[in-house]
């Protein structure tokens, strides 16, 4: 199989329609976040407490399913990653406690992961000319995944209450990711291989940093613009009930953040190909801290609503950014695992961002200096960013985009 053939994006296309489910696994528990805090009698930061559990899962699982990728192919990941999310909803659905639920979510998180960095990862073997385009339409699938879920399941969620969202949860992946799924088991040609590490290749040897320096380097930035990142994806319900809209608002300015999402990941993938993914990103991270200051006045419905949009019209390229600028400077056959990594290491700064905005809120009472919190990380992630593009700004080595 070669790249960027009929084949390719046939594959891209069951790609994106495996992540926009699997990818349900971190939003429902965000839809689910009042009746939880409701049903259990606990804070709001107790309360917020699955969601970082998902997150955390979801962290390792992206470096832990990204090294099955690159040893077993993408197949064998998501089914075992189908299998483990499946019996994870199941145990969520009969959660008696807190405790319980943000346990079953740490195993959602872990199965969730596959659908993410993973997919990213393998999807990039299978492009050359349009790798940017192709490794941000798979990203796309997370927020799509965010966008339509809370919709299709208020109805059920209002209904029959949380339980029953998870055991929905559970069917639908068993049902459509599996059978998808095998389709996958195809592996590029030695000879396309061969061609991607070359291009690396040339890459790295204009790169002033080494492999594991920048690696670290975009882990840290990673951490800083998903701290900020974190607030309005996480909270945005619950900050849509205490202004009195309700769940119901909530979840559809969360889609609306997400449809932005999806546009914004699409844009930035013509980006990618045509700036390179240091310039995207960067351009990305500045345009997201802007819209957390759009935030702070905004009280009334309709002010949200656009705010909200304009959110995710800003931020939607820069995760899937940083697998660009892994694949254009690092090693082909190690893609899935320092993909992982990285991606890993941006999970775990909206984990660590979700639990301090419901904590922020607890000690304030509002969400207002969560905003501010979010500000300052994303101040820091810019400053990363912009020393990467200033020293490879002054070499002429800004670039990377594939030859």
């Amino acid at each position: 199989m070669e790249t960027d053939s009929r084949y390719s994006w046939i594959r891209l296309v069951v790609t994106l329609a495996i992540a926009a489910i699997i990818n349900v696994g971190m939003w429902a528990v965000i839809m689910v976040l009042p009746q939880v805090q409701a049903e259990f009698g606990v804070s709001r930061a107790d309360a917020s407490l699955p969601y970082t559990a998902t997150m955390i899962g979801f962290a390792l699982g992206n470096m832990a399913m990204g090294r099955v990728v690159d040893r077993h192919g993408v197949t064998l990941a998501l089914l075992g990653a189908v299998a483990l999310f499946a019996a994870a909803s199941v145990a969520a659905a009969l959660a008696p406690s807190i405790w319980w639920l943000t346990t079953a979510q740490f195993a959602i998180g872990l199965g969730t992961a596959a659908g993410f960095g993973p997919l990213m990862a393998d999807i990039s073997h299978w492009f050359r000319r349009f790798r940017g385009v192709a490794v941000a339409i798979v990203a796309s699938g997370n927020y799509l995944s965010g966008a339509i879920w809370p919709v299709l399941l208020s109805g059920l969620l209002a209904e029959e209450g949380w339980r029953a969202v998870y055991l929905a949860l559970a069917a639908i992946a068993l049902v459509i990711v599996v059978p998808l799924s095998l389709f996958l088991r195809h592996k590029i040609s030695a000879g396309a291989r061969a061609v991607a590490n070359a291009d690396v290749a040339a890459r790295a040897g204009r790169m002033p940093f080494t492999p594991r320096q920048l690696q670290i380097l975009l882990a840290a930035a990673g951490v800083g613009c998903c701290v900020a990142m974190s607030m309005p994806q996480v909270h945005i319900v619950a900050l849509s009930v205490d202004l009195g809209f309700g769940s119901a608002v909530g979840a559809e300015m969360l889609s609306l953040m997400l449809f932005g999402g999806v546009v914004s990941r699409l844009v930035s993938g013509l980006l990618f190909d045509r700036l390179g993914g240091l310039v995207t990103v960067l351009i990305g991270s500045g345009l997201q801290c802007l819209a957390l200051f759009l935030y702070l006045p905004a009280q009334g419905l309709a002010s949200l609503y656009v705010v909200s949009l304009v959110f995710g019209l800003s931020q939607g390229g820069i995760v899937p950014g940083y697998a660009v600028i892994v694949r254009d400077y690092l090693p082909a056959e190690e893609a899935g695992a320092r993909v992982g990594f990285v991606i890993m290491m941006t999970i775990l700064g909206m984990a660590l961002g979700g639990w301090m905005s419901g904590w922020i809120y607890d000690v304030t009472g509002s969400y207002e200096w969560a905003f501010w919190n979010g500000i300052l990380w994303n101040l820091g992630n810019l400053a990363i960013l912009g020393t990467l593009f200033w020293t490879t700004t002054r070499r002429g080595r800004v670039r990377g985009a594939p030859a």
